[in-house]
């Protein structure tokens, strides 16, 4: 347990404000003209998220953990909370569908007045249980949307964004999707049947999401997994084949998602003969490049796809696999380091490229380039009770319509890279750093 003695409260002002200066860096990536769209339909606008980041710590830190009153009430409940609905019909923001937001200028005082009252409680803070659990899930929550925001303004038209130095807090975001690697093959290798170790036991960490408890073991059996992540190239040969067009290959929802949204390609798929930014997601051109960051470029054959749950299972059950489970993911990663992690770059890098992180099984990429999605629901392990400091942050999607991803992606801080942090989404959200890799039953 975390005592007086041990709370290093220096290195904890320095994760606060490498945080705030990180934050602050990537809002200055967009033109002030976008500051109030919705780069996702499915998201709030931008405008939202700069007053979430410091609303949110002075609620989990400042008002759950140390019971201390508000900064400013009336804007704390404005930010309070995002919105995770089904479709872009039900995108609301909590506040009302009529909301005004205010200035952005309002905005920063709203968050300088936030950051006064935290550093100071920070610096003062006396390590109750309560208090570190409310400090760390305001540490790890901005880490967390950091990643967030980078995928939306991955949406962005590209003349309304710009790189930035993030050299204060991260040696500075690059596209180093030039780097070359290890060649993406269709590899597989047999993972022997044996126990995983998931979740964490409370008494031997400081700070744990409430889903990451109680560690428990489970008993594999022994399957068939590639090698590296299902890569751009092999997933043309899907989309070729028809894939999008075949209902045998997806659940009910995914065929009503592909439908309804006219899905014919992953999300970060553009056509070179329509605009980078603005190709809809229906065109099925002959040649493909994509997204980048800043720029549209030639769409690297040996890069990871990135695509949602709903077409990484329908890619797997046209190949005749299935993807892994959540325990499966732990069997295979074994070993594995982390890799293309920790802002290191804006787009995923070719499969392989960092060899040396690979797992004792010879299973690369599994930490970092991208989250992996499992087949495995979103729901709790035994033992879970809903923390003091986010008591929704997992309750609220225990619904049997999310799915676990693990790893890290480009965008992943690596203060969230430990073996029992567990992320989730929809199966129809195709905008998150996401890869896949398929597996098969060994007999």
């Amino acid at each position: 347990m975390l005592t007086t003695a041990s709370l290093d409260r220096t290195a904890l002002l320095d994760w606060y404000q490498r945080n705030r200066q990180r934050s602050a860096a990537l809002f200055d990536m967009i033109d002030p003209a976008a500051y109030y769209s919705r780069p996702i339909a499915l998201r709030n606008p931008i405008v939202f998220y700069e007053g979430h980041l410091p609303a949110f710590s002075v609620l989990a830190f400042l008002r759950r953990g140390l019971g201390r009153p508000s900064v400013d009430a009336r804007l704390e409940k404005l930010f309070e909370r995002g919105i995770d609905p089904d479709t872009e019909a039900a995108a609301v923001p909590r506040s009302g569908a009529s909301t005004i937001w205010p200035s952005r200028p309002d905005v920063l005082a709203f968050a300088r007045a936030c950051d006064e009252a935290l550093l100071e409680a920070i610096a003062n803070v006396s390590p109750t249980p309560e208090a570190i659990e409310g400090l760390y899930t305001a540490l790890e929550h901005e880490a967390m949307h950091q990643e967030t925001l980078l995928y939306m303004f991955h949406r962005l038209p590209y003349d309304l964004k710009r790189p930035v130095s993030m050299a204060d807090s991260r040696p500075a975001l690059s596209d180093a999707r030039a780097s070359k690697g290890v060649a993406a093959t269709s590899a597989s290798v047999v993972i022997p049947a044996g126990d995983a170790v998931l979740g964490a036991d409370r008494a031997d960490v400081t700070f744990g999401w409430d889903n990451e408890f109680d560690r428990h073991v489970v008993r594999v059996p022994s399957f068939d997994v590639d090698v590296f992540p299902v890569t751009n190239a092999q997933f043309v040969e899907f989309v070729e084949a028809g894939g999008y067009g075949r209902r045998e290959l997806w659940d009910a929802e995914g065929w009503e998602w592909i439908q309804r949204e006219k899905v014919t390609k992953p999300a970060f798929w553009v056509a070179v003969e329509s605009s980078p930014v603005d190709a809809p997601r229906s065109s099925a051109p002959a040649a493909r490049a994509w997204r980048g960051m800043f720029d549209a470029v030639p769409l690297d054959a040996q890069a990871p796809v990135y695509v949602s749950h709903a077409e990484a299972a329908a890619y797997a059950l046209w190949k005749g696999r299935r993807l892994m489970t959540e325990a499966e993911w732990h069997r295979a990663a074994e070993g594995a380091a982390p890799g293309h992690v920790d802002f290191a770059g804006y787009d995923p890098i070719p499969a392989g490229s960092l060899p040396a992180t690979a797992s004792v099984y010879g299973v690369h990429d599994l930490i970092g380039n991208g989250w992996e999605w499992t087949s495995t629901v979103f729901g709790p392990f035994n033992g879970f009770t809903p923390m003091r400091s986010y008591p929704e942050y997992s309750a609220d999607f225990f619904d049997d319509r999310h799915y676990v991803m693990k790893g890290a992606s480009p965008a992943t801080a690596r203060e969230l890279i430990r073996p029992s942090f567990r992320n989730w989404f929809r199966g129809n959200y195709p905008y998150v750093y996401a890869k896949f890799r398929t597996v098969a039953d060994v007999r």
